[in-house]
């Protein structure tokens, strides 16, 4: 009677497991992010509703990346996969393509904008710019779009997915303010952002910068000579104070750039490095997309001041 009671409770017990899990499977999705602002969206988002892994980490080249098989696995696991779109991960758009033909979910976060609002380019693949994160406009339409996504792969958590993507608009209308605050110290002729690629294009629209970067839109496009040399004379007959490092992008090309205008007798400082392409590490201001916005403006204008 005793074994029979006991093995009552054991079956009860597992029972109750099982059902834990299948409610946990019910309630919770797994979704797989690219680059380290959409993990840090799309976490905020989806908060406790929500298992979540980044395939990209802090200072890691979007357009450079390759998926490793670890990688390739956690695709096929998941409910749902956000990337960016526009060829940012140009060398993932194989991998994304046979998951959609083996009905994956996939999202491209650039749908969630019109072409027409997009900046356009003849010397890359997608002919427009995919730095689309740095106009906060433009997020936070990003952020209505991922948000319906989530609700259509797990409906159950819709009012917690809508109520922490309201929370997260208006932490980003906050931060427009702040920003704006300190863009509008720096006197408009002395707007000119000069970076090691072209990912502050978006920026320069939304804010009043011009910008120029060394590189193209990709980095995997190479910085010549003549590129340099160009982009010196550009320096100097735009009394620029200072020109940018990129986090995600080898600072020798700056430097070098820094060289050939010195080289002409001519001063310009490295203002610093921006965060571009990835967020900064993980538990720190600019490992998160509100502290990463925050620190590149302040960085901008304290060095172009």
């Amino acid at each position: 009677m005793k074994k029979y009671i006991l093995l009552i409770l054991i079956a009860t017990t597992i029972l109750g497991c099982k059902a834990d899990r299948k409610k946990d499977i019910t309630t919770r999705i797994n979704v797989v992010t690219t680059t380290t602002m959409l993990t840090d969206l799309v976490k905020n988002i989806g908060g406790e509703a929500i298992n979540i892994q980044g395939l990209m980490g802090s200072g890691v080249d979007p357009h450079l990346y390759k998926a490793s098989e670890g990688d390739v696995s956690k695709l096929f696991d998941a409910d749902i996969i956000f990337y960016g779109g526009l060829h940012l991960e140009g060398k993932l758009v194989d991998v994304f393509e046979k998951m959609e033909r083996r009905g994956k979910k996939t999202v491209a976060v650039a749908k969630a904008i019109d072409t027409k609002d997009l900046i356009g380019s003849n010397y890359f693949a997608s002919n427009y710019d995919p730095h689309i994160w740095f106009n906060l406009t433009f997020w936070k339409s990003i952020t209505k779009y991922v948000t319906n996504e989530l609700v259509k792969v797990n409906p159950i958590n819709a009012s917690l997915f809508d109520a922490n993507s309201k929370k997260y608009i208006k932490k980003l209308e906050a931060l427009e303010a702040d920003i704006m605050n300190t863009i509008n110290t720096l006197p408009a002729e002395k707007r000119v952002l000069v970076t090691a690629h072209d990912a502050f294009n978006y920026f320069g629209q939304a804010y009043g910068f011009e910008v120029v970067g060394l590189q193209g839109l990709s980095t995997a496009t190479e910085a010549g000579v003549q590129d340099v040399q160009k982009l010196a004379r550009f320096i100097i007959d735009k009394k620029v104070k200072a020109i940018f490092v990129e986090s995600s992008v080898p600072k020798r090309t700056i430097e070098a750039l820094q060289a050939s205008v010195q080289s002409q007798g001519h001063d310009v400082m490295i203002g610093g490095t921006l965060y571009s392409d990835a967020l900064g590490d993980a538990g720190t201001k600019e490992g998160e997309y509100i502290g990463m916005f925050n620190y590149n403006v302040n960085t901008i204008i304290n060095a172009l001041k």
